[in-house]
């Protein structure tokens, strides 16, 4: 097997990834169909060319990437709070996590029992942990969201970027055979300001080594700028 180039030596890069879980109850709870493996493949790839790899996760199935100091969270608040304690030396962020945009106003301590035909659960929004980050973005640090969408990708994407002030998003429709959750695969656009990337169906080691080669061309053409 070819060993990894070492293109990474010496950066510090932060990952989020699969899903938060918002709770209602002991018993149940709030979440997605995320499975964290874009993440993590984006973790392994960072790790094996030489970056100090912290990885931020939400609860998955799928085993710990070697060489990353792994944090696990369970909700929203959990994983801002680790990001906000953990973002600020780092050279490169990259937020794959599928994070709840709405946690219940209320944590019910005991089970809510099935007494009625409708019930009604209210609900609050989550910190925008992206957004957080791109308001508090320190100098020469590259941060990158991903935006998965149903319709209006480029659109909803483009507009993300500006509005959450980062340096490039990766898109992907849920809609399309061999991209979104679960899979091995995926298909994804790498936006920036400047650019917009439409790669085929890869592998999700594919497309991590693909997002963290585009990161590397835009902060070595930044220092040839320079």
């Amino acid at each position: 097997m070819a060993t990894s180039k070492k293109d990474l030596l010496g950066k510090k890069i932060l990952v989020t990834a699969g899903a938060t879980r918002e709770a209602i109850d002991p018993v149940r709870y709030i979440t997605n169909h995320s499975t964290g493996k874009m993440g993590y493949a984006i973790a392994k790839k960072a790790a094996l060319r030489g970056a100090e790899v912290t990885l931020i996760t939400g609860k998955t199935s799928i085993n710990k990437p070697l060489f990353a100091d792994v944090i696990e969270v369970v909700s929203a608040k959990d994983m801002y709070e680790a990001v906000k304690s953990n973002y600020k030396d780092k050279d490169i962020i990259i937020k794959s996590a599928a994070v709840a945009d709405y946690t219940p106003n209320e944590y019910t301590h005991n089970k809510i029992k099935k007494n009625y035909n409708e019930m009604c659960i209210n609900l609050i929004k989550t910190t925008d942990i992206l957004a957080f980050l791109g308001s508090n973005k320190k100098e020469n640090q590259f941060v990158c969201g991903f935006s998965m969408e149903t319709e209006n990708l480029l659109d909803n994407s483009k507009r993300k970027l500006e509005k959450k002030n980062v340096d490039m998003i990766v898109a992907n429709n849920l809609r399309q055979e061999g991209a979104g959750f679960g899979g091995d695969t995926n298909i994804v656009t790498i936006i920036t300001k400047n650019n917009i990337k439409e790669l085929d169906i890869l592998s999700k080691e594919e497309v991590a080594k693909k997002v963290i080669d585009n990161i590397l061309e835009i902060l070595n053409s930044k220092k040839r700028s320079i």
